[in-house]
């Protein structure tokens, strides 16, 4: 079986991209309709994130959000079990790697960081292809078990190299960074207790990690927050990358901060591609509270 499913994942992964898209799309739809959590924190976290200008926008944003993460879905076949070429054949263009390339012709370590935006796992296959050196993933294994063997084989593969995101995964990237090379981290996912802090996001206090700012602090490490911008169906994709706006102080609420407004920034290039089913607010089991006052009284 752990042979198995890599092999139909990379057979998978050549059907013609508008294909597995559009597939993707309709299953999306459908789960609006059948998964009552599905929908609860789609339309949840889309309200009270208040991008939306009125009501009918709002539904519009719920309906086309849930079909972008079906295609986000369908995509991973792509980014697992297709060749690197492949992939790197479906970027259409690539904003800011001139940046990458100044910090490249430096000899610095690189700190790519992607939220659950856009095409995220192909993105990063395409960073990995252009870097000369390997690329470290973090990762927390999949609640279904199954997947990760895909995961891994579709991730470990030419550049790519993975690290649990566990004390020695972080030993593992720190390595990585100190010598020239890059690693790859999603800071939107809520990380355990004593690993985070509460500060804004849309609106809400989110449970932060602070793993972003302990590494790009790190000497002689730049820090990039990237996205794969989905183009429309079947048309492929734009790897987009912006350099940290501001350096990170040291501070670990401030910095915290700093991540969620990179971040928040990029998911309003295109709000509809986020994974707004992620339950992104959840208080963390032993975590402290959060505060208690909104955050539009927050200093």
């Amino acid at each position: 079986m752990s042979k198995l499913l890599p092999a139909l994942c990379a057979l998978a992964g050549h059907l013609p991209l508008g294909l597995l898209q559009r597939t993707g799309a309709v299953a999306g739809w459908l789960g609006l309709r059948v998964s009552k959590r599905f929908a609860r924190l789609t339309g949840t976290n889309l309200e009270q994130a208040g991008l939306a200008a009125n009501p009918r926008d709002y539904k519009h944003l719920v309906a086309t959000s849930a079909a972008q993460t079906g295609m986000g879905a369908m995509e991973l076949a792509i980014a697992w079990g297709r060749d690197v070429d492949g992939i790197a054949r479906l970027v259409r263009r690539c904003e800011g790697w001139e940046a990458v390339e100044a910090s490249l012709a430096a000899g610095r370590g690189l700190l790519f960081v992607t939220p659950h935006l856009g095409a995220y796992d192909i993105a990063g296959r395409y960073l990995a292809s252009r870097l000369p050196f390997p690329l470290t993933a973090m990762y927390r294994p999949p609640k279904l078990a199954w997947l990760e063997p895909m995961m891994q084989a579709g991730r470990v593969r030419g550049n790519g190299r993975t690290a649990p995101a566990t004390p020695q995964g972080v030993r593992q990237v720190m390595k990585a960074l100190r010598s020239g090379e890059a690693t790859i981290v999603l800071p939107d996912q809520v990380p355990g207790q004593g690993e985070g802090v509460w500060v804004p996001f849309f609106g809400r206090w989110a449970y932060t990690m602070t793993l972003v700012a302990r590494l790009g602090e790190m000497k002689n490490v730049d820090t990039f927050f990237f996205y794969g911008h989905r183009l429309g169906v079947g048309e492929g994709f734009e790897v987009r990358i912006r350099p940290l706006s501001e350096p990170f102080t040291g501070d670990k609420l401030a910095d915290a901060r700093r991540v969620n407004a990179e971040v928040e920034a990029l998911i309003r290039e295109a709000p509809e591609q986020y994974l707004w089913s992620y339950n992104r607010f959840k208080h963390p089991a032993g975590a402290e509270l959060p505060p208690t006052v909104p955050v539009s009284e927050a200093d």
